[in-house]
């Protein structure tokens, strides 16, 4: 049997190699068939649909934005400078011995509150009562001589103006009772300094306050030199605070003071939420601080409920006047541009225009307005993000954006109903 020739096997393979392009071209013209007729808009209910809404996107654009005002008023508003404090206690003591020895007892409490004189500690005071007899001993011994060397100079004196004994005698008698006189002197003042240092062994509190955690445990030994000592006494009522405040604002805190008029202050708390306590001002420095360019005031507070505690940080509030009877603008509303502060205030036609404005001191969300606006204005104050000057506005009810249920009423639990 005889083989293929090779011109009649070739054109099969080269048919097997056309197929799949004829396939994807093929394929890719009935993908293009279907995109165009798919995508081309026609006369039915569909190009409708798409034509409304395209026409209620750009509806939607119009739309006024919603946005909360408020009417503008007079009122007060506090001239205040602040500035960031620390709690410092009035007086803070650090216990120490003064003698050395045996730590017997202690009798406080870590934390507890004491009053000057109370007992805090005992010493042992054997060594010292021991030291005290034998001063004691000592002057009873040097005061009997003295008492003898004074009737022998009686008698002496007495010779002597009978001419029986000579001159020098008595001069030599008169100056042993001098030196007998200074002896016992000397024993006096040691009795004392035995006395006082056996008084040393019973430690009292030497201020009122409050007591921290004890250095040394009874049975060890205390000596005066520890550094340490035995315990800190802070004192908690009343109770001050140290804060600076830039040198520029000095010259009206000091004008303040000459006047006699006391300024008061208020600690807040880290997240000026809390007003802790309400103090007046007790202290300027006597230095500006070249190097921050500013000066250090002293606050004093009653501190009654404790509120204050040592070391403990403070936002201070100094008032050093009261504005009154004037135009006020919530801070919510100031906006800040490239020519300044300006406010969104609501015009004709429901449209609101950006106005340049200038404030005076701030306080408590109100700012002091100097120059342009007016009592009655009203004002944006919330969805300030979406405007713009000229922008279409309508005001609505802050409490019935925030009221419960709101969301469910626009969409149900998810938000918005799917259409």
């Amino acid at each position: 049997m005889s083989s293929p020739s090779p011109a009649s096997a070739s054109p099969a393979p080269k048919r097997n190699r056309l197929w799949p392009w004829i396939v994807g071209l093929a394929l890719a013209a009935g993908g293009g068939y279907y995109a165009y007729r798919g995508g081309a808009p026609d006369d039915s209910g569909a190009g409708k649909e798409a034509a409304g809404q395209r026409g209620g996107a750009g509806m939607r654009g119009e739309r006024p934005v919603p946005v909360t005002l408020e009417t503008l008023g007079t009122g007060e508003v506090r001239v205040t400078v602040p500035a960031l404090g620390n709690v410092v206690p009035r007086n803070l003591v650090t216990v120490r011995s003064r003698v050395d020895g045996p730590l017997l007892e202690v009798r406080f409490t870590e934390g507890q509150a004491v009053k000057a004189g109370d007992l805090i500690a005992r010493i042992d005071p054997e060594p010292f009562k021991a030291a005290l007899d034998q001063a004691r001993g000592q002057l009873a011994r040097d005061a009997a001589l003295l008492r003898n060397a004074r009737l022998d100079l009686e008698r002496y004196k007495g010779l002597l103006a009978q001419d029986s004994i000579a001159k020098q005698q008595v001069d030599t008698q008169d100056a042993l009772v001098r030196q007998y006189q200074g002896t016992v002197q000397a024993d006096e003042a040691a009795v004392k300094s035995a006395e006082l240092q056996l008084s040393y062994t019973t430690i009292k509190a030497p201020i009122s306050g409050r007591v921290g955690l004890r250095a040394v445990d009874p049975g060890n030994m205390v000596k005066a030199s520890d550094a340490a000592g035995l315990v800190t006494i802070a004192q908690m009522t009343p109770i001050t605070a140290v804060f600076a405040v830039p040198e520029e604002r000095l010259p009206g805190i000091r004008k303040r003071l000459r006047e006699g008029k006391g300024l008061k202050v208020e600690a807040w708390d880290r997240e000026m939420k809390n007003r802790l306590a309400e103090g007046r001002l007790l202290a300027v420095d006597a230095q500006i601080d070249s190097a921050t360019g500013t000066v250090k005031l002293k606050a004093d507070f009653d501190n009654k409920d404790g509120s204050l505690f040592p070391n403990q940080f403070v936002n201070v509030r100094l008032l050093l006047d009261t504005l009154t009877d004037v135009v006020t603008v919530p801070t919510a509303a100031v906006q800040q541009g490239s020519k300044g502060s300006f406010v969104y205030r609501l015009g004709d036609e429901g449209k609101v225009s950006a106005v340049p404005v200038r404030l005076g001191p701030a306080d408590a969300g109100k700012a002091a307005v100097e120059e342009g606006l007016a009592a009655g204005d009203k004002v944006v104050v919330d969805g300030l993000d979406k405007l713009k000057d000229g922008a279409r506005v309508e005001p609505i009810d802050a409490k019935a954006v925030n009221a419960p249920g709101r969301e469910r009423k626009r969409g149900g639990p998810g938000g918005r109903s799917a259409h």
